[in-house]
């Protein structure tokens, strides 16, 4: 394997945000993608994968996570398992409808780079 660096950004463009407002009185789940540990697949490093994949959760009034879906593959298996199992493990902030916790989707792009 190469010396290479890599980093792993969190695009936590919880895109749910922008949909979310859609709907009068809702307002998706969130999380600090600081205290999220998705580790970069070993196999991934050593074939110098990169890309972005887009995930939903349906994230419950507890802040965990019910459901998940694949929106939009990074174009490696290894890359889209590993974020969608690291994000399912996280704890989320849940979303409201007017102005109660409620179970929400939201939408998280992770990006996985090479430096």
């Amino acid at each position: 394997m190469s010396n290479k660096k890599f980093a792993v950004s969190l695009v936590a463009l919880l895109v749910s945000g922008i949909a979310g407002s859609a709907f009068a009185g809702e307002t998706p789940a969130t999380f600090d993608p600081s205290k999220c540990k998705v580790e970069y697949p070993k196999a991934s490093l050593m074939n110098e994968e990169q890309g972005i994949t887009s995930m939903s959760f349906l994230v419950a009034t507890d802040g965990s996570v019910a459901d998940s879906k694949l929106e939009k593959s990074s174009g490696f298996k290894g890359l889209d398992k590993a974020a969608m199992k690291g994000l399912s493990a996280c704890k989320f902030k849940p979303g409201t409808k007017d102005g109660a916790p409620a179970q929400t989707w939201t939408k998280v792009d992770y990006a996985w780079k090479l430096d």
